[in-house]
């Protein structure tokens, strides 16, 4: 088969497209000089969303497109080796594995993976690969990010995705409520652009964090007192936000005028309020107040302030979603949003920031074990079948595994796994385990650009393009639809993933369902069954792109949600109290330190494109853990030193920081580095209705007087 159009361009001409790393959706130009590989970038001055300016990792994004790691032709594996194929050869391998274990077994014996660093169209089509064959085993690493939060906002206001947009956030928001969020870090330009500007133009931010990091530092600023940072021990948003609500509930009883609550939003848009006031009718908060590890003071002075002002703001991020309570974590935000009626307008609402560029495309199109494209659920007889009536095949109709359900049961009833793009190896927790049931699989094929750790226990390897080689679709954090366009390829005998799975759908199923023309083509059926993209066609994308949802051909989509009503049942916003869980796993005698995790500016997830930039790794070579000064001096532990941080899932070695940018009894590290990753720690305890793992809380122990490794650092 040829290779499918992806709108290369001119080599002399600079290409507009979409930085490959966090879900701002910052625009960046690429240029393609005179040999293929010598791609540069370029900054776009009018971009819709950056406005021109651009953080330290979209700079150096094209460092790795023609990095010498790059996997330039296909492998099979052959023993403990690998060895060069035929693509003939590959597609041939994979279809002959999947065919079997269909056969022998069923097709729920099959597991697939989506990818948020790939494109709509893709996603798209893996997930439909995957319904084809017979399972709803689909699902991508939002689950390992934001599932919790999809759940409680798709649940209580109909959709899981931001209800505003940044640009409405930074004009109309006197408050932004920061809670298990780092922008500063994570989303720098969105920080940058849009809240710090908000901030410097009289708005207030309350940050909710137990770590202080960059966006703590990114609104100091001189002469005003609009920022207060609540420094709440791990695992404790619950109680917190239970003394911001009854704190709320009890000032509107002193004084009904006083507009501490909204009665006629709560009223006419929700239900749900007396289940919250009874919940909260025994609540404790000065004993919260004492688990939160925070003066009630000082929260219920960020409560005035939240419910005191016009327009309020919640941002939410993974510090709230990646608990065992995630979904109730979520909800209590929403809880806060609905009674002060702080929902439907500009400059309101409950915003979760994205992290990788197409996390929140990737769901939008079904690429997940419950929802079709559009979150229509599979067990929704009249949405499966309005959808079955453009594919012309039966779907599942019961929910798959999500994926860290289908790696836990790798060896046992899951026998094959289809990976494009993801690295659950060094993404999912307990990584040791994880690694040790990939090994039991009987096969695995894995579709990438570089040998990541997840590769590596693969039976076939493909070769993709990059980002910039490549055209489509991304859908960034306040979902708006842009088109990536790419310049030409790299590798000659690499393929975009579009190509690779047209290939193996067509081989499999012997039908043209899986041909397309070009990845427009793609597109334009992706539309006939999302609803919420049915507005939108390449043409009226455009540079802008569209906020949806956009319902009808000519609409401009809605940069703010839930107007008039939401999208629930009944069209009320759910309010339902919840009560505080701890962490699973809480410190004791032999762990008696709580491991937290979060991200880096310089890094990005696994570390498979970041720890290949050098731009990116001159900042941070490796791996360090935070450690608070009085548990520094308890443990005998010097500034800069190696120790050995320790759970009940494994060990890592890696540079202390004495900082008290963390609580005491809290220690702080991140995911990025394969030699030293949090991963190998953390808890694969999971959020019951989300099926999110908790990665935020785990009990770790330290070990002092240990050497750092030797070597380079492994290649991730």
């Amino acid at each position: 088969m040829g290779g499918i159009p992806i709108m290369a361009s001119e080599q002399s001409e600079p290409v507009k497209t979409i930085c490959p790393y966090c879900g701002v959706g910052c625009g960046i130009k690429v240029q393609q000089g005179e040999e293929p590989g010598d791609v540069r970038f370029m900054p776009w001055g009018k971009a819709p969303v950056n406005e021109g300016r651009i953080c330290i990792k979209g700079g150096a994004a094209t460092e790795v497109v023609d990095h010498e790691d790059r996997l330039t032709e296909p492998l099979i594996r052959e023993g403990d080796e690998f060895r060069e194929a035929s693509w003939e050869e590959a597609y041939d391998r994979i279809t002959e594995e999947m065919e079997r274990i269909s056969e022998t077994y069923q097709p729920d014996a099959m597991g697939f993976f989506g990818s948020s660093k790939v494109m709509n169209e893709e996603n798209y089509l893996l997930q439909k690969l995957a319904r084809r064959y017979g399972t709803n085993n689909i699902d991508n690493c939002t689950r390992m990010c934001h599932a919790s939060t999809v759940w409680a906002l798709r649940t209580s206001l109909g959709a899981g995705a931001m209800t505003n947009s940044m640009r409405d956030l930074r004009e109309e928001a006197d408050l932004l409520w920061i809670q298990g969020a780092n922008p500063g870090e994570q989303h720098p330009i969105a920080n940058s652009q849009y809240f710090r500007q908000a901030v410097l133009e009289g708005a207030t931010v309350i940050q909710v964090d137990p770590h202080a990091n960059k966006t703590t530092r990114s609104f100091e600023i001189e002469d005003t007192d609009r920022h207060q940072h609540l420094q709440l021990n791990p695992g404790t948003d619950i109680p917190l936000l239970n003394i911001v609500l009854k704190t709320i509930l009890e000032k509107h009883e002193e004084n009904p005028d006083d507009g501490w609550i909204d009665e006629e939003f709560i009223a006419e848009r929700t239900e749900g309020f007396d289940d919250l006031k009874e919940t909260l009718a025994e609540f404790d908060k000065e004993e919260a107040a004492e688990q939160c590890g925070i003066p009630l003071e000082e929260i219920e002075r960020a409560a005035e302030k939240y419910a005191k002002a016009d327009n309020a703001a919640i941002f939410t991020g993974m510090g709230m979603s990646q608990h065992a309570c995630g979904v109730d974590n979520v909800q209590n935000e929403i809880n806060l949003a609905l009674i002060t009626g702080n929902l439907g307008r500009p400059g309101t609402g409950v915003n979760p920031l994205r992290g990788q560029n197409n996390v929140q495309g990737t769901c939008d199109v079904g690429a997940m074990p419950n929802v079709l494209p559009g979150y229509q659920l599979v067990d929704d007889d009249e949405a499966r079948e309005s959808v079955e009536d453009v594919w012309g095949f039966e779907i599942p109709d019961e929910p798959g595994l999500t994926n860290v359900e289908i790696s836990n049961a790798a060896g046992s009833s899951i026998h094959g796994l289809y990976i494009m793009g993801e690295n659950p190896v060094m993404s999912e927790p307990d990584a040791n385990e994880v690694r040790e049931r990939f090994e039991e699989l009987e096969f695995m094929v894995v579709q990438d650009i570089f040998m990541t750790e997840t590769a590596e226990f693969a039976d076939v390897i493909l070769p993709a393009t990059t980002w910039a080689e490549r055209g489509g679709t991304v859908t960034n954090t306040d979902r708006r639809v842009q088109r990536m366009r790419g310049v030409d390829k790299v590798h000659e005998n690499t393929k975009h993933d579009l190509e690779i799975l047209m290939e193996i759908g067509s081989r499999l199923f012997g039908e043209e369902a899986f041909r397309f023309e070009d990845v427009e083509a793609v597109f334009e059926e992706l539309r006939q069954v999302c609803p919420s993209y049915y507005g939108m066609t390449y043409e009226l994308l455009g540079e802008e792109g569209l906020h949806w949802p956009c319902y009808e051909i000519g609409d401009e989509g809605d940069p703010f949600l839930y107007e008039d009503s939401f999208d629930t049942e009944n069209g009320l916003g759910q309010i339902e109290g919840v009560v505080h869980q701890p962490p699973k796993e809480v410190p004791d005698d032999e762990y008696p330190l709580t491991l937290t995790t979060a991200r880096l500016e310089e890094h990005y997830n696994t570390g498979t494109m970041s720890r290949r930039s050098p731009t990116l790794m001159r900042q941070h070579p490796e791996n360090f853990v935070d450690v608070h000064p009085n548990d520094a001096e308890r443990y005998d532990i010097e500034d800069g030193e190696y120790v050995t941080l320790k759970s009940r899932r494994g060990e890592i070695t890696l540079k202390a920081q004495v900082t008290t940018d963390i609580k005491e009894g809290s220690v702080w590290t991140t995911p990025h580095f394969a030699e030293a990753s949090a991963n190998v720690l953390t808890n694969d305890v999971l959020d019951e209705r989300a099926k999110i793992p908790e990665y935020k809380a785990a009990a770790a122990e330290i070990d002092v007087g240990i050497e750092p490794a030797e070597g380079a650092p492994a290649d991730d």
